[in-house]
């Protein structure tokens, strides 16, 4: 007896390798704009329930929309930033379709004319990069918010919020060029730091300013045809997504290992139980009953219009890591770290323009910057080192005024009180100050203690110097100077 559609079941390896997935994302951007797109109700987050409301967005009988221009702009830079086309007419449309979060009964979208098309996105997973073509950008209203939980009555009835009905969107779908639940996140994630090194949105996934839906089919490995389609809504998180991918891809897999047949429609992922679980049919988009809306002109973008967005756009992240790699001499991990968002690449290019050589500003903002801010859960912009304090402090490790181990002290007291490294180092008489005669008394007493490494050292093992060097900085306390240490230990070891 054939599995239900509904039953996933364990795949042996050998069986999923037998197919292949065919994934396409539908990505909804909230524009990080002021006002609604077709009103000037607040945009605002966490405000009172149904307080940024008006006759507008309320979808009340007599009113007319009008477009926000900053929203088109907005759109603009997010479709221009994944290399579309951005066309020079585009046309709004009505998506009719009955739900309670939808006051007027349609939702102003983008259909047959969207305002970009045709644009690509580079991904990497496991060192291996592809791009993944983007059919299309368009631009919408959001729906308002359902709320089903929270409240006296919940049991028995569901509440909605307006204040989010009417905030503009840019829907951004993916061509079905996406194999993998590994490719699939690697998008996503790729596709949010282009979003907010552009600034056209926040991209925060809790306040549902991001927004994927995964379409997902699986079709025998070399064949031509796709599989029949399931979309995949409520992955309001990077893993959900990845998870929910994985878990669909083996449901359709036994579905059809076992003689079943697919069903094209719309499941939910239920993160507390790990599965999907069936919403609805999925139809055509006809069902929509989409036409043009009678109530807006269609949309003209000039060439010099789209050219001057184009200009204000930012160095977006790939070139900003193959700029960094060149320019400061830093390995591929470093600039992937290093430029994960534009503040913190900014921050590094500070601390590079303050004096401090490339390699040692990375290492200094990974190894104890970084580490801190986390710790005390701290964006880049809070940090209480600035950038112009850190590039002083790698300079005095750098000329070897101090030693490394001293230097993450000091950076630690920064760190905590937002002090100088050089008023620190003062203060507490940190400054390398070990003479030479000292440092070599050291390192007499350190290859008299240890004869086995002293063996080894001469019989070629090379590693072993570093134990001799840290034992002589640890008897100097870590004022000796590091290049002393190296020179004389290396004399007396020959």
């Amino acid at each position: 007896m054939a599995k239900s559609a509904s039953e996933a079941v364990a795949i042996p390896p050998e069986v999923l390798a037998k197919y292949e997935p065919v994934i396409g994302l539908e990505v909804h951007v909230q524009l990080l704009t002021k006002t609604k797109i077709f009103c000037g109700c607040s945009t605002r987050f966490g405000d009172p329930p149904n307080s940024n409301v008006c006759p507008v967005c309320l979808g009340l009988p007599g009113t007319l929309p009008v477009l926000n221009k900053r929203a088109v702009e907005m759109a603009m830079r997010a479709a221009l930033a994944l290399n579309c086309t951005v066309q020079e007419r585009s046309r709004f449309a009505r998506k009719n379709y009955f739900y309670p979060d939808l006051p007027k009964g349609y939702q102003i979208s983008q259909y047959e004319l969207p305002l970009a098309t045709g644009g690509w996105l580079e991904i990497e997973v496991g060192g291996a990069k592809k791009r993944v073509g983007i059919t299309r950008l368009h631009l919408e209203e959001d729906a308002a918010k359902n709320l089903h939980e929270g409240f006296a009555h919940s049991a028995e009835k569901a509440y909605i919020d307006y204040n989010r009905c009417g905030t503009p969107l840019s829907e951004i779908v993916s061509e079905p060029d996406i194999r993998s639940s590994e490719e699939a996140y690697a998008y996503l994630t790729t596709l949010r730091q282009i979003m907010l090194y552009t600034g056209v949105s926040d991209c925060n996934m809790e306040e549902g300013s991001l927004r994927c839906d995964a379409n997902v089919s699986v079709r025998l490995r070399g064949s031509k045809e796709f599989g029949t389609k399931v979309e995949v809504k409520n992955l309001n998180s990077f893993r959900y997504l990845q998870k929910a991918l994985e878990y669909e891809i083996e449901r359709h897999i036994g579905v059809l290992e076992s003689g079943g047949r697919l069903s094209q429609e719309t499941r939910l992922w239920n993160q507390a139980e790990g599965h999907t679980v069936s919403m609805r049919s999925k139809e055509r988009a006809h069902d929509y009953r989409y036409f043009p809306e009678p109530d807006l002109l269609p949309v003209h973008i000039s060439a010099a219009w789209r050219e001057e967005v184009r200009r204000t756009l930012p160095e977006l992240p790939a070139a900003k890591r193959a700029r960094f790699i060149s320019t400061y001499g830093i390995t591929p991990y470093d600039a992937e770290v290093l430029t994960a968002t534009r503040a913190l690449a900014d921050y590094f290019e500070s601390v590079v323009r303050a004096g401090a050589p490339g390699k040692a500003a990375a290492n200094w903002m990974q190894t104890e910057l970084l580490r801190r801010l986390k710790d005390s859960a701290k964006e880049i912009a809070e940090s209480p080192v600035s950038p112009a304090a850190l590039a002083d402090l790698v300079k005095l490790v750098e000329s070897s005024q101090i030693t490394g181990a001293i230097g993450k002290k000091v950076f630690a007291t920064m760190f905590e009180s937002g002090r100088a490294a050089s008023e620190i180092v003062a203060a507490e008489g940190l400054a390398a100050q070990v003479g030479e005669n000292t440092i070599e008394q050291a390192a007499r007493d350190v290859i008299e203690k240890n004869p086995g490494n002293v063996t080894k050292f001469k019989a070629g093992n090379e590693g072993v110097f570093q134990f001799f060097v840290g034992q002589v900085m640890r008897a100097t306390h870590g004022q000796a100077n590091p290049q002393a240490v190296n020179n004389i230990l290396r004399k007396l070891l020959s």
